[in-house]
């Protein structure tokens, strides 16, 4: 039986970023209530555009998987 994908073979960049750092949620390596890591250094450690994790990050926000907090960053909700 094969691992649950999560979206990790979607095409768009930012699709995938939201899906690992969902996985990373699901698998409790990201745990509650502690930060993720910042957009810049999404941005330099996968090497795309900071809007494009920025984009990751928000729509994870939509799903409720994390919280913004403006000075700060993002959190697991």
């Amino acid at each position: 039986m094969a691992p649950p994908d999560f979206g990790l073979t979607d095409p768009r960049a930012y699709r995938r970023l939201a899906a690992m750092i969902r996985a990373q949620i699901s698998s409790g390596t990201l745990q509650r209530g502690r930060p993720v890591p910042s957009i810049t250094h999404l941005s330099q450690e996968h090497g795309h555009a900071r809007q494009t994790c920025s984009k990751a990050y928000r729509m994870l926000e939509r799903e409720g998987l994390v919280a913004r907090f403006p000075g700060l960053g993002y959190f697991v909700a």
